[in-house]
């Protein structure tokens, strides 16, 4: 049978109050009575519920985790410094995997809310409407990473990719680069709409115009770069930017493939700069996102809602870098 706190209270001839604040950690009990409660919890193999202590307390200190694809390098960076900062402030994680399908974003925000966690973050992909209305209805505490939404009010953590791709662009413009394209994936609607102004913005700033036929769709893996290498080639791509290192890897080995030398027949830039680019080869180069930091930094954001503190800055934009490695000149 499950051993409750009962249990322990009866066991050490304390209250179930006391028991409670040894398990708190609370310095109000004498050094030889929390001993007595530790050995019997010891001994009893004692776990306490989080369930249950969270109907008492209303908090479970647990925290929700939402990524589109667990085995991407993108996500499970950003997951990384979530992880380490919510150990440090005693959060336990559950982690869900929705496979960028909208449906099971949604299965899985409503899951982790009857699983009465404390607060949710969302690690990057793109949150549907239908997501976006149960967060409000929720009134729970949500937080987004590495990824941007129309409803400004969600708390965020983020780079400015508009100014990002704004300067990247400038450089390949001003090197001479006459088509460059866009390579979207199954990001948010809003982020990449930050990315396409940004490259306009750098055409409009040199005098040009850009073609919105040098935009594209296609995923976020290694074999949708593949696939998608014909249309790149076909409007004469001198420089292809992408969303996902994985993409951007497909599409420089499909160019290699067919003959064509990189980066002096087509460049290559990501924007998620996982330990990918640096095992390609030649290595790739990226907008530099400090992952571990947006994870880290959209955890203790999240942490000072669940606990009421003042927030300073609901949108959080961190700084960036441009790494030119050899996939551009």
């Amino acid at each position: 049978m499950t051993v409750t706190i009962y249990d322990v209270a009866r066991e050490a001839k304390v209250s179930m109050a006391t028991v409670s604040r040894v398990l708190n950690g609370n310095p109000n009990v004498k050094p030889d009575t929390r001993k007595k409660v530790k050995d019997v919890i010891e001994r009893l193999d004692y776990r306490p519920n989080a369930v249950a202590r969270g109907l008492a307390s209303k908090k479970t200190t647990t925290v929700g985790v939402i990524i589109p694809d667990i085995s991407n390098l993108y996500y499970s960076s950003l997951a990384r410094g979530l992880d380490d900062i919510a150990e440090m402030y005693n959060y336990q994680v559950i982690i869900t995997n929705t496979d960028n399908d909208p449906e099971k974003e949604r299965d899985a925000f409503l899951s982790l809310i009857s699983k009465q966690v404390d607060g949710i973050v969302f690690l990057g992909g793109a949150l549907n409407d239908e997501t976006l209305d149960d967060i409000k209805r929720s009134h729970l505490p949500v937080v987004i990473c590495g990824t941007s939404e129309k409803d400004e009010n969600l708390p965020s953590v983020n780079i400015d990719y508009h100014k990002a791709i704004k300067e990247a662009s400038l450089k390949f413009l001003e090197e001479g680069a006459a088509q460059i394209s866009f390579v979207k994936a199954s990001y948010s609607e809003q982020l990449e709409q930050h990315i396409e102004e940004g490259l306009k913005a750098a055409y409009k700033e040199k005098g040009e115009n850009f073609k919105d036929e040098l935009i594209f769709s296609t995923g976020e893996d290694y074999q949708s770069g593949k696939e998608i290498f014909e249309k790149l080639r076909a409007v004469e791509s001198d420089v292809i930017i992408t969303m996902s290192d994985e993409t951007a890897i497909g599409i420089l080995h499909a160019y290699m493939d067919e003959g064509f030398k990189v980066p002096t027949d087509v460049q290559i830039i990501s924007c998620s700069n996982t330990r990918l680019v640096n095992m390609a080869r030649p290595s790739l180069s990226s907008i530099a996102l400090p992952l571990y930091d947006i994870g880290a930094v959209g955890m203790r954001l999240l942490t000072k809602y669940m606990k009421d503190e003042p927030i300073e800055e609901a949108n959080v934009i961190l700084p960036y870098k441009i790494e030119y490695r050899s996939t551009t000149k």
